[in-house]
């Protein structure tokens, strides 16, 4: 009997060695770059993650603080890499495209117009729809007698930023600003690529790939970049200076927030960043180009792709799915993160000022599409942004920034 006792105890030893050797928790990685919904993400997936028994982490790479594309390459070199990353357009896709799991029977592919595709092949998830405008103050709109429906051109924007100017005069209001950007050390996100892109798309339809196809066969527009440096003359003149040459992605929205500036260039994903404003905004759009300028820029400017490499591919697609399609995604994309859905079935309306507005100018059809991301990798930051740089801080003129980019162009030949 005492033999048999022992050879059970020994069979049920080897049975539970066996099972806790299969059991593997199911983990999954997500590598993203946008800070500003850092905490919001993070306990949207923590929860998603014990109701579908897995291990959700959140790793964020973004802003001034931390340069995504060099840190990306870096995790994949790691033994546990990205499940889920980030890219943006045609340079990401270009960049990574070994790493990238083909998509094409997932249920969330059918309700959206904004998915990643690369020769019919859908590859990435759109994270919301993003745009901006030069985002402002109606107060000091109103009180310095600018009516942001007459914004529609580069010489009405030279009478309203010097109307407002007047009237910070007239008030001694000396810590007031006019606009409020910054193009320093840092900031070359925000000026290579988002200021920039109205060269590539501004008057524009939205489908109108002409100038981007040009850009990346090495051709410059001679007009475009004369009227793209004629609107930056003028934000640079009008921009509060401190914030134009030494100010990150903070402070330049802190002086908007703080209700001391007319105008902010930035896009609708500072709505999180708000908190101190009581006052009425919305978009008014950039005069980059000559003659009436009618619409904002508006598109989906990153997308969730899966590492084909990953060991958790289905709880990844499943993630996805689930953020598309479930009350819980839709309240988390909507209400949590304030971002504007890039999918059809989502019934919220944004209530934050900046993604209520972009989804007004969505609804009006009034929309120039995003070609910055269909750039070189690197280029709009590393090429073009700090040549912005150079014309902020007076080390060059605007002849010379004109010719600085045309040779930057011409040099992708």
């Amino acid at each position: 009997m005492k033999k048999l006792l022992l050879v059970l105890v020994a069979l049920v030893s080897v049975v539970t060695v066996i099972g806790c050797t299969n059991t593997q928790e199911t983990t999954l990685v997500i590598f993203q770059n946008k800070v500003e919904i850092n905490e919001t993400l993070t306990a949207y997936a923590t929860a998603w993650g014990l109701e579908n028994n897995v291990t959700v982490e959140v790793v964020t790479c973004g802003g001034d603080s931390c340069a995504y594309g060099t840190q990306i390459l870096a995790e994949f070199q790691k033994a546990v890499q990205p499940d889920i990353f980030v890219i943006e357009g045609m340079g990401g896709y270009n960049l990574y495209a070994d790493k990238i799991l083909a998509l094409d029977v997932e249920a969330w592919i059918a309700d959206t117009d904004l998915a990643f595709t690369v020769d019919g092949v859908v590859y990435g998830f759109p994270v919301a729809v993003e745009g901006w405008g030069l985002g402002y103050n109606l107060e000091i709109l109103t009180a310095a007698g600018v009516d942001p429906a007459d914004l529609t051109s580069i010489d009405a924007y030279v009478t309203a930023f010097a109307a407002i100017q007047a009237y910070y005069d007239a008030n001694s209001m000396t810590d007031y600003a006019v606009v409020s950007m910054a193009a320093g050390d840092g900031m070359t996100w925000f000026t290579g690529l988002h200021n920039f892109n109205g060269y590539l798309s501004a008057g524009l339809a939205y489908d109108d790939s002409s100038v981007i196809d040009d850009l990346n066969a090495g051709i410059a527009n001679d007009t475009r970049l004369a009227q793209l440096a004629n609107w930056v003359e003028l934000l640079f003149e009008y921009a509060d200076p401190t914030v134009l040459l030494q100010g990150t992605y903070d402070t330049q929205v802190q002086l908007f927030d703080s209700g001391h500036a007319a105008f902010i260039h930035q896009g609708n994903w500072i709505d999180p960043n708000l908190d101190e404003a009581t006052f009425e905004m919305g978009y008014a759009p950039h005069a980059t180009v000559s003659g009436t300028v009618d619409a904002i820029f508006v598109s989906a400017p990153s997308y969730y792709v899966i590492n084909k490499d990953s060991d958790s591919i289905t709880a990844a697609k499943l993630f996805l799915n689930d953020l598309a399609s479930t009350a819980a995604g839709h309240n988390y994309m909507v209400n949590e993160a304030k971002m504007v859905p890039a999918f059809k079935s989502v019934t919220l309306v944004p209530t934050t000022p900046l993604s209520a507005a972009v989804a007004s100018w969505m609804a009006s059809g009034h929309v120039y599409a995003w070609w910055q991301n269909d750039m070189p990798s690197g280029f709009g930051m590393e090429t073009i942004g700090p040549i912005y740089t150079l014309y902020a801080s007076g080390q060059i003129s605007k002849t010379e920034f004109i010719a600085q980019i045309k040779a930057a162009i011409e040099g992708l030949a």
